[in-house]
């Protein structure tokens, strides 16, 4: 009789706990070319996440449909309006929701806004530094404002081309950025749309390419340098800034294939005077409260002459496969990815 007792209760002990664990949505997809590189990050993030805690949902974002994945192959509707969903007359609302999508709606500030609305926490920065970081001509001239260094650039729209003609838009990249230089989307990632220009007569053909991901395009100036890249998160008590990965390609640039087929040697930590590392390091921090970050950002930079630092980018929803670069300086750091995970979660919550 006392074992039944025994056993009945901790049954039921159990079942609480299952009942009592987070529901966390990785909230993954997208409308841009990044979408799958968005779904292998949230494999990724499923994969890290602590299931004795979490109870994980991945919800895949599409123009056509919003859908949870409730079984390998079976997916059902999104309740966009509380972000619910119902399988088998159950209905699940989430407490969290962990954004890994690359590009639009998920990294440019609009799904924040919708889920402020909700008043549901998320994984990475609100509305403005979300919308800032996604374009990259405005962050980095804002940033530039705070004295961060950044390549000269201009920014083009759509019309531009019909507008002024090519041998204008020829003639102004020439004047102000010069050759070689690097053309691309101006809200993207991935390097989808991004042609690095050695001739004017590869300008225009190069801004068609970016404008095929994007309406506006950015000619930046070529850095030449050393290539690293700086990851960090904060939470109440502390902040964390991870070693410096840099980044070897014998590609001409650090593109797609580069990215994810594996042309690319990644030196964790990077092969940098110890002095840089800090100052790198402490800007990656600096740069993360200029901006009012969130969750874990990952910051891109060129070491010119003289290891002066050159920001690139700022990304503020990183690539979270088991390869990727936080993943990596994670590892590095001696952390374990899955408790770092946990501590942004059950600091926003």
């Amino acid at each position: 009789m006392h074992v039944c007792i025994f056993f009945c209760n901790f049954a039921a002990y159990l079942d609480k706990c299952v009942k009592m664990k987070r529901k966390i949505a990785i909230v993954a997809g997208g409308y841009s070319s990044e979408y799958e590189v968005s779904l292998r990050s949230a494999a990724g993030i499923k994969s890290f996440l602590n299931h004795d805690l979490y109870d994980v949902t991945i919800v895949c974002i599409r123009q056509d449909a919003w859908q949870a994945q409730v079984a390998e192959d079976q997916w059902v509707d999104i309740d966009k309006n509380d972000f619910s969903f119902t399988y088998n007359n159950s209905k699940t609302q989430f407490d969290f929701a962990y954004i890994t999508i690359h590009g639009t709606p998920g990294e440019n500030g609009v799904l924040q806004g919708y889920f402020d609305m909700l008043h549901l926490p998320y994984s990475c920065c609100g509305v403005l530094a979300a919308a800032i970081t996604f374009n990259k001509f405005a962050c980095n001239h804002y940033l530039k404002g705070f004295g961060v260094r950044v390549a000269d650039s201009i920014l083009l729209r759509r019309n531009d081309l019909q507008q002024l003609g090519n041998e204008a838009i020829t003639q102004q990249i020439l004047d102000q950025v010069g050759l070689p230089c690097f053309i691309k989307t101006n809200a993207g990632g991935s390097s989808f749309g991004v042609t690095k220009v050695k001739t004017s007569s590869d300008i225009v053909p190069a801004i068609e390419n970016a404008l095929a991901e994007g309406d506006e395009v950015i000619c930046e100036a070529f850095m030449k340098g050393v290539e690293i890249t700086c990851g960090a998160y904060k939470v109440a008590n502390k902040a964390v800034v991870f070693p410096i990965t840099e980044v070897v390609t014998s590609n001409e640039f650090f593109d797609y294939d580069a990215k994810y087929n594996g042309q690319v040697d990644e030196i964790t930590p990077a092969r940098i005077p110890d002095e840089v590392r800090d100052k790198v390091q402490a800007l990656t921090l600096r740069i993360y409260d200029i901006l009012g970050c969130k969750g874990i950002i990952r910051i891109d930079y060129i070491l010119t002459e003289g290891w002066e630092i050159n920001l690139l980018e700022v990304n503020t929803t990183p690539g979270m496969t088991a390869t990727s670069f936080i993943p990596q300086q994670v590892r590095a750091a001696g952390l374990n990815i899955g408790e770092v995970l946990s501590e942004i979660i059950e600091d926003a919550l």
